[in-house]
């Protein structure tokens, strides 16, 4: 068995395959033995890392946590990295690749880009080639400008003054607008949902981060907008 046969075999089980769908009929998890996404994914990992000029081993410890190689497969999982991450040249070809034959499903491409999230940030700083990096990918995905804005400040926080990012929102939503957005965005990054699907404790631990920004910023504009202008 190759050294991609056996991380595919087992990597793919950072996303459930047969994980319940959300309630808008998406599926969050790749085809099941999807090769192509897997080796994607990985590669992505791997020059995000190099974004920033210097791979760090806490990069890439982060990066075998979310793909969770077994017992025994380390060293073929750090090999595959290692050759993947040489340059940050090529990544556009392994994003638009996922992009293109998962277009249909968001939640798993949101997925992808908050497992890069927590890669770039695991050095304890998130640099502006590693942001540059992350709004091409999110490109290549099909997500606009604003939805990379809300998936960024759901992960490194919002701008000063700007709690709409974190909800998808322009400044000047209504509080009907902001209510849709904040159940939608609360139900779709409830922790809970990431356990049900057997995601690593990494995901989990970013949705907990995220519902707890999402639940702010709904709170803060709402006090906000129920405050009287002097």
């Amino acid at each position: 068995m190759s050294v991609w046969s056996r991380i595919v075999e087992l990597a793919a089980r950072a996303f459930d395959p047969e994980a319940e769908a959300p309630e808008h009929g998406e599926e969050c998890a790749p085809h099941s033995n999807d090769v192509g996404f897997t080796a994607a994914v990985i590669g992505l990992a791997a020059k995000m890392a190099k974004a920033d000029g210097i791979t760090t081993e806490v990069e890439m410890a982060a990066a075998a946590r979310v793909f969770r190689p077994p017992p025994g497969e380390e060293e073929n999982f750090q090999r595959a990295f290692m050759l993947a991450q040489q340059t940050v040249l090529g990544f556009d070809s392994y994003a638009k690749q996922i992009g293109r034959r998962y277009r249909a499903r968001p939640c798993l491409l949101e997925d992808v880009l908050d497992g890069l999230f927590h890669i770039a940030g695991a050095d304890g700083a998130i640099s502006d080639r590693e942001v540059a990096y992350l709004d091409a990918v999110a490109g290549h995905f099909g997500f606009t400008d604003l939805e990379f804005r809300r998936i960024k400040a759901t992960n490194l926080g919002p701008d000063a003054g700007d709690p709409y990012a974190i909800l998808g929102l322009l400044p000047g939503a209504d509080m009907e607008e902001v209510r849709r957005a904040w159940r939608r965005l609360a139900a779709e990054n409830h922790p809970d949902r990431m356990v049900q699907r057997g995601a690593p404790p990494e995901f989990v631990d970013i949705a907990r981060d995220k519902t707890a920004a999402i639940n702010a910023a709904y709170a803060r504009i709402r006090q906000e907008l129920s405050t009287p202008v002097a």
